[in-house]
């Protein structure tokens, strides 16, 4: 299965099947984008009744969003990498600047003794660093199973664990959501 099959994704239930029993969920950040309707008209609706959900379901739960950017680039070809065409290159824009910003700010504020980040970006080094050399706070490091592990954030993890298919599919949210009414998507 692939990951994409598990997009009801509880967030809490995931991190307390991770992590200890004696450690405490304070917050939980969620750093998305919205997605476009470009392509297929449903897919924000997919997103925001999701992202309803997470609010309703996990108080613990904020979310915090960027925004995608799309620009035409000339990209050479996998045939020819001499000869270039122009594509469209949509990037996330904001969200791993967030998130570091946001380790960095509550390791500062004194709001956790450790952060457990779900990311396996390198551009989080720096504030991985920062919280692990200077604010002197631990830092766990979730990944998935099958992605190559970034060696410079391992460095400054106290933990690593990595998840899969069955920890995945064991931590969805309910469906639908207990008093409320909130459906999965039935497209998802």
């Amino acid at each position: 299965m692939k990951y994409s099959n598990f997009k009801w994704l509880d967030f809490k239930a995931l991190f307390q099947k991770i992590l200890s029993p004696q450690n405490e969920i304070l917050k939980i950040k969620y750093f998305t984008a919205h997605v476009s309707g470009k392509y297929d008209q449903d897919k924000p609706i997919r997103q925001n009744i999701y992202l309803n959900a997470l609010q309703k379901y996990i108080p613990e739960i904020e979310i915090i969003k960027g925004h995608f950017q799309t620009h035409e680039v000339k990209m050479p070809t996998a045939k020819n990498p001499r000869k270039k065409v122009k594509v469209l290159k949509t990037e996330e824009k904001c969200t791993d600047v967030s998130l570091a910003v946001h380790l960095v700010n509550d390791g500062w504020k004194g709001l956790y003794e450790c952060a457990v980040v779900l990311s396996n970006d390198g551009d989080l080094l720096e504030a991985l660093r920062i919280v692990h050399d200077e604010l002197g706070l631990c830092v766990g490091l979730v990944t998935p199973r099958k992605a190559r592990i970034s060696k410079s954030l391992l460095k400054y993890a106290k933990f690593q664990k990595r998840i899969g298919n069955n920890l995945l599919r064991n931590s969805q949210l309910p469906n639908p959501i207990p008093n409320i009414n909130i459906y999965k998507p039935s497209s998802w």
